[in-house]
This record gives structure tokens, C-alpha cells and sequence, in this order.
């Protein structure tokens, strides 16, 4: 059976719907012994911080077919065809045609879930964590290779022809951040860098770029001064082309971090929910799917409480908690962000590389 791709407006989700409402998994009986920071539509009686599943037969699910999406950290029809051979496959392993559901942005893509419009999804690093608080993400895996899962550190890069050596020379400079919810485009910075002496807002002007390829390119280009961005994204555009290696400065880089992580709907039924486990860590990926993705070419396990801890801790660090108000907040933004962008769609195209001054839709990481 083919894979049936998923695409377009009519099928894509409208920022003007993202609220999180009832829901199937909302359901769940009103009786909850520990929720931890599950939002309320979910239970936790394991106390290992994803939901659990609803203990009324009734309220599992088991679709007839599985709908999959993969984070928007960069152009979502980029992924849309990189896994269009393992979707082939998840068709194949699990008796049930398997669809690429594309989404635009973070938020989307965490209220798909949430509504049951999405059942399995590859979250980024920082919106896995409101994947799993408000949308009852489960994950399961992290993409690897024979050594081990995949991870990423946050790297200040600037131009190589810049004067700028260290981070204090990037004081009262133009430093683009990616988005609010981003981890390493935004929120491991504010954490990181006020003991390294140079404090974000402070001490350098944030503008907030829209995402790690477009800050990539912006510092590239001379729009903006410097940027914190993912290194897998940075070494991926460098993979492809997009960008050269010796362009680039690399003033500061952090310690490891999970890269995007892949996750159930946790209302499905246990029986298919293991199966789609199974099927993920029992694949290789072939070797166009290896080189488009990093030179990744497997699933490895993984669980939100252990390999999460870093992501969490780093958001506690600069007091953003990954809760409904914040997520409500961050969709706000990336509204007004479309309007500006529909505004602009009217007025003559300005280069790729160039952002708008607020925040913008934001595939975080």
C-alpha cells in the first residue's frame, strides 16, 4: 500500500483553532490520584511524567489508519518526503495505512495531538515537553546511529569575517533568538549565558528569527550579528549546501542535548500503541533516509523522565514552566506573526533570509 501524503490548506491545521479544548483523551475519569504537570485532561498514577492511559475500554482508540507528523524545525516538505520511505514501512508493519500529516508550526502540531487529529509525532526538544503536559504525548525514541541516540549542543555562531571573538563582544550587538518555547534557540541561552557575563535582552538586542535555519541564514547573510542555534540544524544546512562551513565563527557551545523525540497519543490502544513502538526500533533506515536525516540511520529508546531531565531543568532555570498559560502565550504570538506575514505577502517579496522584527512562527528545538 502507498503512503498518502498529507498536504496543503485544506489539510494542514489553522493557527486559528489552536486551543486546547475538550478532547477524547479529556474523558479520563475525574478521579486522578497524581497528575505531576499533566495538564487535567490526563492522569499519571505511575508517576513516570508522561499521561497514562484511560483506564475506561471505551475511550481507547485503534484507527484504521496512523496519522504521523514530524516537528517544523525546518521547511516542513523537507520531511514530508525524507519519510515518506519509513512510512512505507509503518504501513507494512503495523496492517494499517500509515499518512503524513504536515503542520506549519509547533503549536499546531502539539493541538493535533491533543484533539486526536495526530497519533504518532516526532516533537522537537523543547515542545515535546508541552506535547506531553497538554497533549498526552508518550515518548518513546530518539533517531540514532550504531553508537548511540542522536543529540545536539547549542552553538553562538557569528561570521567568520566578524570582529567578534567571545561573548562579551556581543554586547549592544543584533543576536537572533529562534522563538519563545525553543530550547536551544532560546531558552538554554537565557539559562547559560548570564554566569558566562552576558545576559540576553540585557546585555544584546533579541530578535527572535522564526526558526534556526533562518537565523543560520540571517548571520550568514549580515542581518543579524550572532545567533544561538541547534548544531544539528547548522551542520545539516552545511551538509546540503545551503551554507559553508568557513563562513562561520563559533564563539561558545553547550553541553549535549536530546534531539527531537518521537511519541504516541497515550489514549491509544495499548496492543497498537506497542506494536508502532516495536515497528520503530526494529527499522534502518535506507541510505538517501541516513543522509537526508544526519547521517542517523535508527530509532533508539528513550523516556521524557530521563533523557527530558536536561530540557527540564533548563526551563526551570529561566522559570518557563512548559504549562497551558505558556503554550497560550507562544500561540498568540505565532498568530499575530501570520497576520504580519499575510500583511506582508501583499507588499514586494523581501529576501528568504530576512525576519521580521517580533517573534515569529517558531519551530523550536
Amino acid at each position: 500500500m502507498k503512503t498518502l501524503f498529507l498536504a496543503g490548506t485544506a489539510l494542514c491545521l489553522s493557527l486559528g483553532a489552536l486551543s486546547l479544548s475538550a478532547t477524547p483523551a479529556a474523558a479520563q475519569q475525574a478521579a486522578c490520584a497524581f497528575r505531576g504537570a499533566l495538564d487535567e485532561a490526563y492522569c499519571d498514577a505511575n508517576r513516570d511524567m508522561v499521561a497514562d492511559a484511560p483506564t475506561d475500554p471505551s475511550k481507547l482508540r485503534d484507527p484504521s489508519t496512523i496519522v504521523f507528523t514530524y516537528t517544523p524545525v525546518e521547511d516542513p516538505a523537507l520531511y514530508a518526503s525524507q519519510f515518506k520511505p519509513f512510512l512505507d514501512y509503518l504501513t507494512q508493519c503495523t496492517g494499517k495505512r500509515a499518512v503524513y500529516f504536515q503542520v506549519t508550526s509547533n503549536a499546531a502540531q502539539v493541538e493535533a495531538m491533543r484533539s486526536g487529529r495526530l497519533h504518532v509525532a516526532g516533537f522537537s526538544t523543547g515542545p515535546t515537553a508541552f506535547a506531553v503536559n497538554l497533549a498526552g504525548a508518550v515518548p518513546f525514541a530518539v533517531k540514532g546511529d550504531a553508537q548511540g541516540y542522536e543529540s545536539y549542543k547549542v552553538v553562538m555562531i557569528v561570521r567568520a569575517d566578524s570582529p567578534y571573538q567571545s561573548l562579551a563582544d556581543l554586547r549592544g550587538k543584533r543576536v537572533a533568538h529562534t522563538s519563545a518555547t525553543s530550547n536551544s534557540g532560546n531558552l538554554a541561552p537565557r539559562a547559560f549565558f548570564p554566569a558566562l557575563g552576558l545576559t540576553p535582552d540585557t546585555d544584546y538586542n533579541v530578535v527572535y528569527s522564526g526558526g534556526h535555519d533562518r537565523s543560520v541564514m540571517g548571520v550568514n547573510a549580515g542581518d543579524y550579528d550572532a545567533a544561538p542555534v541547534a548544531s544539528d540544524v547548522w551542520t545539516r544546512m552545511i551538509a546540503r549546501g545551503q551554507v559553508k562551513r568557513e563562513n562561520f565563527r563559533v564563539l561558545w557551545e553547550s553541553d549535549p542535548f536530546p534531539t527531537s523525540g518521537f511519541a504516541v497519543a497515550s489514549d491509544l490502544k495499548p496492543e497498537l500503541s506497542a506494536k508502532i513502538r516495536q515497528c520503530f526500533l526494529d527499522y534502518r533506515f535506507p541510505e538517501q533516509m541516513a543522509r537526508d536525516l544526519g547521517g542517523n540511520d535508527r530509532f533508539w529508546p528513550a523516556t521524557y523522565a530521563e533523557q527530558w531531565a536536561p530540557v527540564r531543568a533548563v526551563a526551570d532555570a529561566v522559570g518557563a514552566p512548559y504549562n497551558r498559560a505558556a503554550f497560550d502565550a507562544e500561540s498568540r504570538r505565532e498568530l499575530e506573526a501570520e497576520a504580519r506575514k499575510r500583511a506582508q505577502a501583499q507588499q514586494p517579496a523581501a529576501p528568504t533570509h530576512v525576519a521580521p522584527t517580533g517573534a515569529t512562527p517558531a519551530p523550536a528545538r
